[in-house]
């Protein structure tokens, strides 16, 4: 073996640059690795326009924020003076949300970030061409239906049969003796509309995973016994979903995240995530950010990484019909 060279300290620097540079070299190209992976796909199916005065460009950072890749907007309905909207105190879905549209100028505005549903208050006269008009305009569904209207009423089997027609699904807010009036007798529309995806929102909705839930409590607490209305329903009505958006969502699972983690490999195939949440940053330290405290519910909740891209996206890319 030949003799090694003494190390004088000119070939000591040189071979300290070499080792830094080398160094840093690998941390840049670490650090590009991970900022060019591709990024986990989130579609969020609940979002609003002009939600309680929050802006477009606001609406854009919250959902960048979150990570989320594709939003469905959700309009509201005109304003009609009629008990179905509590004779305006529903106004804007109850938040000052704006209707089809802003949704539909939005879209346009930003395809690549939205897509829209088309929406009406359920009992107006107009109601069914209005929709169609958005429907015809590329809407991707009808909702959020959130008017106080029995859900097997006369006016809704309109709806329902226009959903039909078009081949797209209707999200509806439930929520005892306010919206969307007799979820107990709901599986009755899913047996009469086998071909509509149902997608069920809101408080009556998340309490109903529990059988022993009492209809009054719109936000329960404690432990879950399997075998709700809505647990049941997901396992034996192939065209009835639920949307994981708002305080209502995140409560059911935080009530008791065991029965919580069990329910999501359960329905794995049947949940999709939404937000529904009003604030601007994004996070969830933000108080109401109902919509980052999910995401992050999931990531602990389902590890299966497939369970839960079809949970995150890949559900509401089949029900939806997303491209």
């Amino acid at each position: 073996m030949p003799a090694r060279a003494p190390l004088t300290r000119r070939r000591w620097m040189a071979a300290s640059s070499a080792a830094l540079l080398g160094s840093a070299f690998g941390k840049q190209h670490s650090l590009l690795a991970q900022t060019s992976s591709p990024r986990a796909e989130i579609v969020d199916i609940h979002q609003h326009t002009n939600y309680h005065g929050r802006t477009d460009a606001d609406l854009i950072k919250h959902q960048d924020a979150m990570g989320v890749t594709k939003t469905i907007l959700l309009p509201a309905g005109s304003d009609a003076l009629r008990p179905s909207t509590h004779n305006g105190k529903s106004f804007g879905l109850a938040a000052r949300v704006l209707g089809n549209e802003a949704a539909y100028r939005l879209t346009k505005e930003h395809p690549d970030k939205f897509v829209f549903c088309a929406n009406e208050v359920t009992d107006l006269e107009n109601a069914i061409p209005v929709m169609e008009k958005y429907l015809k305009l590329g809407a991707c569904g009808i909702g959020e239906q959130k008017f106080s209207v029995e859900c097997d009423s006369a006016v809704s089997l309109k709806m329902y049969d226009l959903a039909k027609a078009y081949g797209v699904p209707v999200l509806l807010h439930f929520q005892h003796k306010t919206y969307n009036l007799g979820y107990e007798r709901f599986y009755q529309i899913l047996e009469k509309y086998p071909t509509v995806n149902f997608i069920a929102h809101a408080q009556t909705t998340w309490g109903n995973v529990d059988a022993a839930h009492k209809q009054e409590d719109l936000y329960p607490k404690g432990k879950v016994t399997p075998g709700g209305l809505t647990d049941k329903w997901l396992t034996q009505y192939p065209n009835f979903f639920a949307d994981l958006s708002a305080g209502s969502g995140l409560n059911a699972f935080t009530r008791d995240e065991e029965q919580g983690a069990a329910f999501f490999a359960r329905h794995q195939d049947k949940l999709l995530y939404g937000s529904d949440c009003q604030d601007v940053l994004g996070v969830p330290e933000e108080k109401n950010c109902c919509g980052s405290k999910m995401i992050a519910l999931i990531r602990k909740l389902v590890p299966d990484e497939i369970a839960r891209q079809k949970i995150l996206a890949g559900n509401a890319r089949r029900v939806f019909k997303l491209t």
